[in-house]
């Protein structure tokens, strides 16, 4: 050994090295996006990778400006570019030209079908989804004890509620054995229901393979299964696994689903004293009209002399009462003439009255005696005079017709 290198030189030195060979500057690479980002600058970075390793990759605004095609978690592609360090990192990635899509990747695929099974079981439906707590005693955290979501989640808790209990059931977040020991965190709340009240399960963001744990199918109907509250907060806002549509409450971050689990004390605190200090102000200002009121009526006119305002309401119902007297004497004065001439009218068609002035009714056998035709010799007659008080019996002795005869133009 000459000398010893410095990282910077040995770094620069494997640059070079990449650089001269002729096929990493011009090579076409196959492999799945993952984590793809486009910043404000233009640059857009992500990774390729397949069953087997990982290759981060840089295009820059020149070449990103001429996709035809905006790239997503899981596309299958092929990159055309170069190989080289970047020195700062200390790292080799592929500076990509072009991409070009060739069609979803495996993982994707595996994403899409689990998802379209599951949903049609029902699993991800609005209608089973339960209510967080208003006003959390305890809540879990599924999530790794070491990762920067558990902290992020203790300091927004603690800010909010800082008599809130976390309780922490330590898990990995990802490889082989991550599925497991998250269904086994849930299962643990589900079977001890009183040691929190909502259950917060989640990591940081990262890649698809990253936040593969999440999109396992065990994991997923656990987690539709649990009996307590769930709030998913795996990934950052573009990231989605299966464990967001299953859950009770999907939070973007694991930051929002601590603010989603814990009330803000303090917010709540002022507002109900806002709240209370209104109700003071209403009522006072209630008890001041009131009061007012009172002063009003207590020097009214009615309360002072309360006889003289019946008096005066008297005198109306004395005057329609008098009204009223009078009418009626009226109608029964007028109702007492109409009926005395009525009766008038029905006297004149008595037939007593017509015997009271002199005539007298003859009847033969029980019929009235009209004309001669109603009567035969040796017939017995009833005549009637006086007034209809007296009665004549007598026989028919003598039926005589007398003759008509003119006498001075009158008839007889």
């Amino acid at each position: 050994m000459d000398r010893a290198f410095t990282v910077t030189e040995l770094t620069a030195h494997i640059k070079k090295l990449l650089a001269k060979d002729e096929e990493l500057q011009n090579v076409i690479v196959s492999g799945e996006v993952s984590n793809y980002k486009r910043y404000p600058s233009g640059h857009a970075y992500f990774t390729l990778k397949d069953a087997g390793a990982q290759l981060k990759c840089v295009m820059f605004k020149g070449s990103a400006a001429r996709l035809s095609f905006t790239p997503q978690n899981g596309d299958k592609v092929l990159a055309i570019g170069r190989i080289a360090v970047y020195e700062r990192d200390g790292a080799y990635q592929l500076y990509v030209d072009i991409l070009q899509q060739q069609g979803l990747g495996a993982l994707m695929q595996a994403f899409e079908k689990l998802k379209k099974k599951l949903e049609g079981e029902g699993l991800f439906a609005a209608e089973r989804k339960q209510p967080l707590p208003f006003f959390p005693a305890a809540v879990g955290v599924i999530t790794s004890p070491s990762g920067a979501a558990v902290r992020d989640i203790i300091t927004v808790a603690r800010r909010r509620d800082p008599a809130v209990k976390l309780l922490l059931y330590p898990v990995q977040v990802q490889g082989e054995e991550a599925g497991g020991e998250i269904v086994r965190a849930l299962r643990f709340f589900a079977a001890h229901k009183g040691l929190a009240d909502v259950l917060i399960v989640g990591r940081g963001g990262g890649s698809i393979e990253d936040l593969w744990a999440f999109n396992e199918e065990k994991v997923v109907r656990a987690v539709a299964a649990c009996p307590l509250p769930v709030i998913s907060a795996v990934g950052h806002e573009t990231d989605f696994t299966l464990t967001d549509f299953a859950a009770d409450q999907r939070a973007a971050t694991p930051s929002q689903a601590a603010e989603l689990a814990v009330p803000d004390t303090a917010a709540l605190r002022q507002r109900l004293e806002q709240s209370h200090r209104r109700l003071a102000f209403l009522l006072q200002a209630r008890a001041e009209k009131a009061e007012a009121a009172w002063e009003r009526l207590r020097g009214a006119w009615a309360l002072r002399q309360p006889l003289h305002l019946l008096e005066e309401r008297a005198l109306p119902v004395d005057a329609a009462l008098d009204g009223a007297r009078r009418a009626l004497n009226s109608r029964l004065t007028a109702d007492g003439q109409r009926l005395a001439v009525g009766l008038t009218a029905l006297g004149g068609l008595n037939p007593l009255s017509v015997l009271a002035r002199g005539y007298s009714i003859t009847a033969c056998e029980g019929h009235l005696v009209r004309s001669i035709e109603d009567v035969r010799w040796g017939a017995e007659l009833e005549t009637t005079v006086a007034g209809g008080r007296e009665k004549i019996v007598s026989v028919v002795q003598d039926v005589q017709v007398l003759e008509e005869r003119k006498n001075n133009g009158d008839q007889i």
